[in-house]
């Protein structure tokens, strides 16, 4: 047999364009059905075993257990599922990619699918071409489709026949013998497969052609296919890096999950496998597996989903155990100034109807730290010992660089996302946050450039009269209710059903106040006490405050698209 660097070339070449119709099929169905996957995933969680019917259900939908498990490690983090919750999501996610098994050993090695992919280009094509958005994104499902079963249909091709060369697979034999042992190297490089690809349903697909052409014997596949239930928790995990200690919690429990199911099924896998073998035989009326290649896929595909269905079934009864080893496990980190990072936007980019959620509550996070720069101010207005104005100086100074910095993260993510296909609902909200970022950046530089003020006001020697100093508690008063209001209506799951009357009452009233002080300050001009440098400070400050009412106004009308 001559198998040599082309042939593995085709092999990859061939992987590598089923991974790409699995991708576009995903990306496809996520953009078409994005919005209500996410409704889904928060609703459909009140218990653990309707978490499992949800996480079996979307990864079914978009043939991807990375992306659903990826997704609620992301809604963990945003705060929007437990991990109760998400233990059950990742559980149904674990069948779910079952369906992919079926889909190759029936469809991939019992039809010819290559005839069919054509008439599926036909249809997906034209749709491409759609004014309407998401009869493009149906289209491209039909193209990934279609793209995916061509490239199974070339990976079948490009792996050789050793149904007549058995002398080829003499050397499994010296790794077949150890026992258990010999379970555990396989788990490990199905693992290893896995981790390469980046994909378990890929892994699945290559173990699964292999065994159709005779490379792997039934026991040695079953092994590694637990393997690539090890190796499809890594890219949780990696998901998790950038997370918050609950999403890193949630990854965890998604492999503790997996890494005990694979435990148990390796002790067991000499006595399941006949078991399950005469079941096969019986009620799916296929050949016996262990000898006949043709059906040993259907075989493995009945063996994976009885594996992972079982384990469920077997571990559902221990999710509140699998959280608190989790909790135990990924400790509580006191994170000093943890406002420094991002919270919610977790690694990798996905689709954007996907990544949207998390985009929204790192712009809640965003608002709420910039808020806290009007205590700040309100507290170095107010004291008069220097050391204590020192440290907030510095503070105000540290604030200004963390928006600095949250706008800039905040805005690369968001123009990575949009080097994607975007629907116009989707467009507008990423406007809208882009447009929030700015304004809040923009608070931060005016709270900091009043730090400074008053520090020059302090060493000058220069003091505010206690109705200054009154006035403008009044008004940071007005602000942070200005705060408040902003803060609630980006909170709203739906933008486009805030309400912001009560946000443009209150810029009203700050506008109102402004003016009254404006005229006092003139007034007042002249009198005894009443100083000119003092009184441009003031103006300088009140006036600022209100420039930062503008903004937060600026914010609101961003929040439902006036902007």
């Amino acid at each position: 047999m001559d198998f040599g660097f082309w042939g593995i070339l085709q092999v990859v070449g061939a992987l590598c364009f089923f991974v790409y119709g699995m991708k576009m099929m995903s990306d496809g169905i996520q953009r078409a059905a994005g919005s209500q996957l996410r409704n889904i995933l928060r609703t459909m969680t009140k218990n653990r075993f309707l978490g499992v019917g949800t996480g079996f259900l979307t990864t079914a939908l978009v043939q991807s257990s990375s992306a659903t498990t990826v997704m609620t490690v992301s809604f963990v983090n945003a705060g929007l599922l437990t991990l109760t919750e998400s233990a059950g999501i990742m559980m149904g996610a674990n069948i779910g990619t079952t369906i992919t098994g079926w889909i190759v050993s029936i469809l991939g090695f019992k039809i010819k699918l290559s005839a069919y992919s054509i008439p599926l280009f036909a249809l997906g094509v034209p749709m491409l071409f759609s004014g309407r958005t998401k009869l493009k994104y149906w289209g491209e499902f039909l193209i990934g489709f279609a793209i995916l079963f061509l490239g199974l249909s070339y990976l079948k091709e490009a792996v050789p026949d050793l149904k007549g060369n058995p002398e080829v697979l003499d050397f499994l034999a010296n790794f077949t013998n150890w026992g258990i042992l010999s379970r555990i190297l396989f788990v490990a490089i199905g693992t290893l497969v896995t981790v390469v690809v980046q994909s378990s349903s890929a892994a699945m697909a290559i173990t699964l052609t292999m065994c159709a052409q005779g490379w792997l014997p039934f026991e040695v596949a079953a092994a590694m296919i637990l393997g690539e239930n090890i190796g499809t928790t890594i890219t949780a995990e990696v998901a998790s890096l950038v997370g918050n200690t609950n999403a890193k919690r949630s990854a965890r429990i998604h492999s503790m999950f997996n890494i005990i199911g694979v435990t148990w099924m390796v002790i067991l896998l000499p006595y399941f496998l006949p078991v399950l073998s005469n079941l096969a035989q019986t009620y799916l009326g296929i050949s016996d597996p262990y000898t006949n290649a043709s059906d040993m896929p259907v075989g493995l595909s009945a063996f994976h989903t009885a594996f992972n269905l079982i384990n469920v079934i077997v571990m559902v009864g221990f999710v509140n155990t699998l959280v608190r080893v989790a909790i135990w496990s990924v400790p509580d980190k006191d994170e000093e100034d943890g406002e420094y990072r991002l919270k919610f936007i977790s690694a990798g980019i996905r689709t954007p109807e996907l990544a949207i959620v998390e985009l929204q509550k790192e712009t809640v996070h965003f608002g709420e730290v910039t808020s806290r720069m009007s205590t700040f101010t309100k507290e170095l207005i107010n004291t008069t010992e220097a050391s204590v104005q020192k440290k907030l100086y510095k503070k105000l100074r540290k604030y200004e660089k963390i928006t600095d910095r949250m706008e800039i993260e905040i805005t690369e993510y968001i123009t990575k996302l949009t080097n994607q296909e975007i629907t116009p609902r989707t467009g507008q909200k990423l406007r809208s946050i882009l447009n929030v970022c700015n304004d809040l950046e923009r608070i931060g530089d005016i709270y900091y450039q009043i730090s400074k003020t008053i520090e020059l006001k302090n060493e000058n020697k220069n003091y505010f009269l206690p109705e200054q100093r009154n006035k403008l508690n009044q008004m940071i008063d007005l602000v942070d209710t200005a705060f408040e209001e902003m803060n609630k209506n980006l909170n709203n799951d739906h933008f486009d059903k805030v309400d912001i009357s009560g946000a443009t009452q209150i810029e009203k009233d700050i506008n109102k106040f402004r003016n009254k002080l404006r005229k006092e300050n003139q007034s007042n001009l002249g009198t005894i006490g009443y100083t000119v440098e003092a009184a441009m400070i003031y103006n300088n400050i009140f006036s600022s405050l209100e420039k930062i009412g503008d903004h937060i106004m600026g914010i609101n009308e961003s929040i439902i698209g006036e902007v």
